[in-house]
């Protein structure tokens, strides 16, 4: 069988056995009127007034919304949404539009140009800034609620974001637009280092203490109205969810989980996984995230196969240092378990997951480089996957994730 695997702008083709398992949403709605989706979630708000009732002329309005990492399609969602705000009688010079860098680097102007499409030129649009913060206290659990003074002084906060599964918050969207989103760098390192409580794992939300932390520092920094989206493997808009921050946020999650979560019969010997191409590939930092939903899919002792372009290398400074210092699965874990950091967080995930599986990394990436790290480059994908059947054989259980980011495989069975 013949398989298409997305690398950044490139469609890669590969011969697998027949036996393999594809794991892609079925049947997902395509070529949407996506104006249409967000008009009626902004005309029936979740938990909370119509936006239009919340904000009043004059006020100071910040939309907080993703970088350039991310496959948010801000620029289809700002026409009706500011069509909304100008309903309320809301003048477009009173509007920032906030890029959520977290710990990120900063746009180009033209890539903001890209990300708000025509309202650019109409409204004020600026990074998120981790050294201009004001202080709101302190979460339940020890997390510093530092947040971009721009955010904090505005009237009114709407925060924008796209739904998926997240390897440890549970899922994208919500409240993350504000924590990690316009936070600083301690802040994230505090939240962030619950990563490593069982709990905190894709598709859990309730009890996961991540997304509960994330969650309280929102309702300190006052989050008025979200709007939040699911988009199908085009990255088109099927679904939008807006209104109240963790109610509108619940329901963009149960949908997401409907369509997007894989039961599998038993893991596989063999996984190939691609974010889906650009622009969630740009970089190793972003690519984990479908790198870590494909460990649930793989047997102990089987083979991952990332595929991702990676053309911006590693993507986090430090995560790039902990990558390449340590040879040893073991003495990554013990040392983020000594002293958690920001960046090192990601390199250590991928040790837990080379602790239980071999990874080839077919990228876009210097192969000199990656053979410093855990990861072992592959020129082509073909060659990879030759490889793999070569040691487990032709009746090799082959699964495969083209849209690894989104997809959650489910084992039904050990």
């Amino acid at each position: 069988m013949i398989t298409q695997i997305r690398k950044g702008n490139e469609i890669l083709e590969v011969n697998l056995p027949n036996t393999s398992v594809i794991l892609s949403p079925a049947n997902l709605p395509q070529d949407m009127d996506e104006a249409e989706i967000v008009k009626k979630a902004l005309l029936s708000p979740i938990g909370s007034k119509r936006l239009n009732q919340i904000v009043h002329p004059a006020e100071k309005i910040v939309i907080i919304t993703s970088d350039i990492t991310r496959p948010m399609p801000t620029d289809r969602v700002m026409d009706p949404l500011m069509e909304e705000l100008v309903s309320a009688g809301v003048d477009p010079k009173d509007v920032t539009v906030v890029f959520a860098r977290g710990s990120h680097r900063h746009h180009t102007e033209a890539e903001m140009r890209h990300l708000v499409g025509k309202w650019y030129d109409r409204i004020r649009c600026v990074d998120s800034d981790s050294e201009n913060v004001i202080h709101l206290g302190t979460t339940s659990a020890g997390t510093p609620v530092d947040i971009d003074a721009r955010v904090v002084q505005a009237d009114r906060r709407i925060c924008l974001g796209n739904v998926e599964f997240h390897y440890f918050a549970g899922y994208s969207g919500g409240a993350k637009a504000i924590m990690p989103g316009v936070s600083t760098t301690s802040a994230i390192t505090m939240n962030h280092r619950m990563m490593v409580d069982p709990r905190a794992c894709a598709g859990n939300l309730d009890d996961n203490p991540v997304r509960c932390d994330i969650e309280e520092a929102g309702r300190m920094t006052g989050i008025d109205f979200i709007v939040n989206v699911v988009l199908n493997t085009k990255k088109q808009i099927i679904y939008c969810a807006s209104g109240d921050s963790v109610k509108a946020h619940r329901d963009a999650c149960a949908y997401l989980k409907g369509i997007y979560q894989s039961p599998i019969e038993k893991k596989a010997d063999v996984v190939i996984v691609s974010q889906g191409g650009a622009p969630k590939d740009l970089n190793l930092y972003q690519t984990q995230k479908a790198l870590d939903n494909a460990g649930h899919a793989v047997k102990d002792g089987g083979t991952i196969i990332l595929v991702g372009s990676c053309k911006e290398g590693f993507g986090n400074a430090l995560f790039e240092e902990w990558m390449m210092q340590y040879t040893k699965p073991d003495d990554m874990i013990g040392a983020l378990h000594k002293h958690f950091m920001l960046g090192a967080h990601k390199a250590t995930a991928i040790a837990m997951l080379k602790k239980r599986a071999d990874i080839l990394f077919v990228s876009d990436m210097d192969d000199s480089i990656i053979q410093k790290t855990f990861l072992q480059p592959v020129d082509d994908l073909q060659t990879a996957v030759d490889v793999c059947l070569e040691k487990y054989g032709a009746d090799a259980r082959v699964i495969v994730m083209p849209y690894g980011g989104s997809t959650l495989p489910v084992c039904q069975s050990i």
